[in-house]
């Protein structure tokens, strides 16, 4: 991912000429996106345009899905399960760290209440069956 000086990706700092340019298309072809819902850059005080590197990526992978044969409803059908698949990898990544850290927490507890065998010594006897 190529950034600009400020290093967020989401700062809306090109134009739509210097993005239609970037991406390699051709500004009406981003507006047309943007009427589509697959496109939503930031707009300034005068309402103009304004893009970001994340909005440039989106553009990219949104160029290779349309290579590929998709339409527009089929991109963005796309677009949308690989968020919802992005967001449920990070529900599990959380889900995993709460559960290593309450195992954790558990595994603190048992250590605590465990005695060494050494300090507790058990004396097993063979009893022995009386006759009847």
């Amino acid at each position: 991912m190529t950034t600009h000086s400020s290093g967020d990706p989401t700062r809306a700092v090109y134009v739509i000429s210097v993005a239609a340019e970037l991406a390699g298309v051709h500004p009406q072809t981003l507006r047309n996106y943007e009427r589509s819902g697959l496109l939503d850059p930031s707009r300034t005080a005068g309402g103009s345009r304004r893009f970001s590197e994340r909005d440039l990526e989106r553009l990219r992978r949104i160029q290779e899905l349309t290579s590929e044969g998709l339409n527009l409803e089929g991109v963005r059908r796309v677009l949308r399960l690989e968020a919802e698949v992005a967001a449920l990898r990070d529900e599990v990544a959380r889900l995993a760290e709460e559960y290593r850290r309450a195992l954790d927490a558990t595994h603190r507890t048992y250590r605590r209440d465990l005695v060494p065998l050494n300090q507790s010594p058990m004396v097993f006897r063979t009893v022995g069956r009386r006759s009847r």
